[in-house]
């Protein structure tokens, strides 16, 4: 049975900088429908909410809503006017007289302070405090643009549950996986100034694209195969069938122009890789009996870890339980009260700053990263033209010479990216780096950083992306409470004994929760698993290299002829073979890991 439309959109088109942006949009929405819309960054999404609730114009086409239906959204950088309390401007959302108890709830539950001028919250607060007066609105259409940005895994868990009682239609902009996956049932694509609609929750989404690039690449093959046969017979000449053969021959022109069309489409990807630069000692850092207090507040309280050379640590919490301080903490920055931190040999630090403080908002892009002056960058150790590199993130070339404060917050992101991922480095900590990231650029992060050779240290509330990439989280809990557990999100929550959502009481742990070889999974992590396929081709390599050193010293004039040579060749046999007997061991090791978990 079809869902009557609550809203509907007719044939809306908008231009945007004299490009269109967008042509002939039609979408309906009704009730009990939850649908998540996606695309990439700057393809038009925030931009057609906007026209949603009501916000933006159109330059054509019609926006139809029921009479009576009421409509709530809440914008990802909403406008905030100092005068009026938190409570105050909550408040001035609801519609029933009889709700007003859902003030305190909603405050509470996303950590307002109700008594606080709306012009002096962050903007982390001012969403949250936008999203408090969406809900407590009750409408019939709620239209949400990146609700979870800012939001601590605690508070996106009460969401969802919120979320997934409405009873109205509901239209979601998000990065956040996870929360499109347990929440959505339907999906709307912008895609190239097309919306394509499923009426499948975003869990389709990834089978329902790769079928869209398939077949778009079918099309260009089958259209190279016809350019080609057509091509010959033009090379053949028309002129002896000039009249007859015209026809063919503009045929041939737009096929041409489609094939170009088609290419045009076609979707770039940003080009992230992280240099992991000199391999630092094998520990990187050690701490023992951790402390750390500001007065009777309690940050660190006892924490001990060891964490090793390839290691990839997520760092998880509620807002303001101490994720920053602990980072400070085991990076060096900041110095404990009590217990003993040891650094790594040949460590080189890059940070990445979830306040984005290294951009400088009067700077353009490209003094942004040539820092030096002119235009050539070095780029891993090898020089790169400015904008060729721009390229690489997403970056039109018209942007080089426009200021840092003209970016969004996601080009801000890849732009901090593109300046960091430049330097080489053993030990990368990232703090927050998915905010406002388009989910391409997401997973093309997480695979560099799947095959980064270094250290890394990443506070994140993405669930979906911890899930995917780290090897342990350390889970920072409030009141000095911090815990080590072994995988993923997924894996942390199981070992807590929670349930998604809940809190469960959890037994007094002191120091580590686990230890890293101590798996609950029924395989092998990512980062073992390609350890254990790696070792027996460098094993190989290091024997070949032990068999051409040995030959090499078994020359009876070798030693004569060059002295220095064959001390230095023989230093470098007995490393070479040590190296050997370490890899030989791990492989062991892995191979035992393997069978255990088996």
């Amino acid at each position: 049975m079809a869902v009557a439309p609550l809203l509907s959109l007719k044939g809306i088109s908008l231009t945007f900088g004299g490009k269109p942006l967008f042509t002939d949009v039609e979408a309906t929405i009704g009730r009990g429908e939850r649908a998540c819309l996606v695309g990439r960054n700057g393809s038009g999404k925030s931009t057609l909410l906007k026209i949603i609730a009501n916000v933006v114009e159109p330059d054509h086409g019609e926006r139809i809503v029921q009479t009576g239906v009421r409509v709530a959204y809440l914008s990802q950088e909403p406008r905030l006017e100092a005068g009026a309390t938190v409570e105050d401007f909550v408040a001035a959302g609801l519609v029933e007289v009889d709700d007003t108890y859902l003030i305190g709830t909603f405050l509470q539950a996303l950590n307002l302070d109700g008594s606080q001028d709306i012009g002096n919250l962050s903007g982390g607060e001012g969403r949250r405090a936008s999203l408090a007066r969406a809900l407590v609105s009750a409408p019939d259409v709620l239209l949400l643009d990146e609700p979870t940005n800012h939001l601590d895994i605690p508070t996106i868990n009460w969401l969802e549950n919120e979320l997934s009682g409405f009873k109205g239609a509901m239209i979601m902009v998000s990065h956040d996986r996870a929360f499109l996956n347990r929440l959505t049932n339907k999906t709307f694509w912008m895609d190239r100034g097309t919306l394509r609609q499923r009426e499948e929750g975003f869990l389709a989404f990834e089978k329902w694209s790769e079928e869209v690039a398939n077949d778009e690449e079918s099309e260009l093959n089958r259209m190279n195969v016809k350019l080609k046969e057509e091509t010959r017979w033009l090379a053949r000449g028309v002129t002896a069938r000039r009249k007859r053969n015209m026809g063919r021959l503009r045929a041939l022109k737009e096929l041409r122009v489609q094939r170009k069309e088609v290419l045009a489409n076609k979707v770039g990807s940003a080009k992230l890789a992280a240099e992991s630069g000199k391999s630092s000692g094998k520990v990187v850092i050690n701490g023992e009996d951790l402390k750390k207090s500001y007065g009777e507040h309690k940050i660190v309280d006892g924490f001990t870890t060891k964490i090793i050379r390839g290691d990839r640590i997520g760092l998880i919490g509620p807002n303001g339980a101490g994720k920053t301080t602990l980072l400070r903490l085991l990076t060096g920055a900041l110095e404990p009260d009590s217990g003993t931190l040891k650094l790594g040999t040949n460590l080189t630090l890059t940070y990445f700053d979830q306040k984005r403080d290294s951009l400088k908002d009067e700077e353009t892009l490209w003094d942004s990263l040539a820092e030096t002056g002119g235009d050539m960058i070095m780029v891993q150790d090898r020089q790169r033209h400015v904008v060729s590199y721009l390229k690489d993130f997403l970056f039109d070339e018209r942007q080089a010479r426009a200021p840092v404060s003209t970016l969004s917050g996601g080009e801000r992101n890849r732009l901090l990216l593109a300046k960091l991922l430049a330097k080489p480095s053993n030990l990368l900590v990232m703090d927050e780096p998915t905010n406002d990231l388009d989910m391409e650029t997401l997973d093309l992060l997480q695979e560099m950083l799947s095959e980064y050779q270094g250290t890394l240290l990443l506070v994140s509330h993405d669930r979906d992306f911890l899930d995917r990439l780290v090897t342990s989280v350390i889970a920072v809990e409030g009141d000095g409470d911090i815990q080590e557990y072994v995988g993923g999100y997924d894996d942390y929550v199981r070992q807590r004994g929670e349930v998604t959502g809940t809190t469960a009481p959890k037994e007094p742990k002191k120091g580590k929760a686990t230890t890293r070889t101590a798996k609950k999974s029924s395989k092998l992590s990512y980062k073992d698993q390609r350890e254990l396929d790696q070792t027996p081709r460098k094993m190989e390599e290091l024997s070949a290299a032990i068999t051409a050193l040995e030959e090499k010293l078994h020359d009876p004039n070798f030693y004569t002829k060059d002295p220095e040579g064959f001390q230095n060749s023989s230093k470098e046999l007995v490393s070479t073979k040590e190296a050997l007997e370490a890899l030989e061991e791990r492989w062991l090791e892995l191979e035992m890991m393997k069978e255990e978990l088996k």
